[in-house]
């Protein structure tokens, strides 16, 4: 018997045309998934930032209604407020341009429930959010409730102001009205010892305050501090403003940046009612939005579009740009470095 054998030459060019054809066939697969994204996305002038969701509504049901039938929009303010990409600023306002827009044009949504769970966040990205959120409401003359499952802390008490009504389920903490930035570290007595020196080169009076690299001078922290201190005036002055039976001499002698229980929150004034269902909080808000709750409506989230076509088609694929991040993650929020209206007890 004839045993015919292969060249290594034509083996190996065997394998290189099967590898070749494939990656050819992949790359044309991207492109007209690629052409297929475009053609879709180009039938809006807009980019949409954002993918809908149907939630329950106050019985439970998740039933698509018809399109002419009025919508509440659900804002999910959960965790950290200002972690990019998730909960800033971004977010929150395509969130909100984008509820006017797609099934829910014509002035479908008629009332915002805010869900929160959430320490707080950022002072920039609660203010605008917060302002935000007044504005829509102005502007649209739409109710905004809130309901608290979980935690509503320093910046969800911040956003929570422009909410006609703050409602919590049993087992929720609310308060922490005050501001952070921090904590600083110095290392310049350890530096000296293992015999390491820097230098920074600065332009400006402390322009490198509280630098860890050198010894801190007195009262330093000053200007930290008034900067603190106007935060907390404004926080404060919001907070009692929008809550009338939160007495503000008791909130900053008394209270403090502490949480307290639904019914404590309560009796305090920091919310309307405790120990409520979201079904309660929605149901009260469709009368405030004068929708009848036995006839068709519509409860929906927009959520934050994550679309590896179109970050393939811009380029910004880590994977296909050849990169990888290595990350550490050591459980602090990325927004340490800022102020804040954060509760994160040690």
């Amino acid at each position: 018997m004839e045993i015919s054998r292969e060249s290594i030459f034509v083996s190996a060019l065997r394998s290189f045309c099967r590898m070749f054809f494939a990656v050819v066939g992949i790359l044309l697969a991207v492109f007209l998934c690629s052409m297929a994204y475009s053609f879709i996305s180009g039938s809006s002038l807009v980019e949409q930032k954002t993918t809908m969701n149907i939630l329950p509504d106050a019985s439970g049901n998740r039933d698509m209604v018809s399109i002419t039938a009025p919508a509440i929009l659900q804002l999910n303010i959960h965790g950290v407020i200002g972690e990019p990409t998730a909960l800033d600023t971004e977010t929150v306002e395509n969130i909100l341009l984008e509820s006017r827009t797609g099934l829910l044009v014509n002035d479908r949504v008629k009332g915002i429930l805010i869900h929160f769970n959430t320490p707080g966040g950022t002072v920039v990205d609660s203010d605008n959010i917060y302002r935000m959120l007044l504005d829509y409401k102005a502007r649209y003359k739409v109710p905004i409730y809130a309901y608290v499952d979980g935690l509503c802390a320093s910046g969800g008490m911040y956003i929570s102001s422009s909410a006609e009504k703050i409602y919590s389920s049993p087992s929720s903490l609310i308060g922490s009205v005050g501001v952070i930035i921090g904590p600083f570290f110095n290392i310049y007595d350890s530096l000296g010892k293992i015999g390491v020196q820097t230098k920074t080169v600065t332009k400006g009076i402390d322009k490198d305050a509280m630098s860890p690299f050198r010894p801190w001078k007195k009262d330093e922290d000053e200007f930290f501090q008034s900067i603190v201190n106007y935060y907390y005036n404004r926080f404060v002055q919001i907070v009692t403003s929008a809550r009338p039976n939160l007495d503000k001499e008791k909130l900053i002698n008394v209270y403090g940046a502490h949480v307290f229980d639904p019914v404590k929150a309560e009796e305090y004034g920091y919310i309307d009612k405790a120990n409520a269902s979201r079904s309660e909080a929605l149901i009260d808000l469709l009368k405030e939005a004068k929708i009848d709750p036995s006839q068709p409506y519509q409860v929906v989230e927009l959520e934050p579009r994550h679309d590896w076509i179109s970050q393939l088609v811009r380029g910004e694929n880590n994977l296909l740009a050849g990169k990888i991040e290595h990350k550490f993650d050591l459980g602090q929020p990325k927004i340490r470095d800022q102020f804040a209206y954060l509760y994160q007890p040690e």
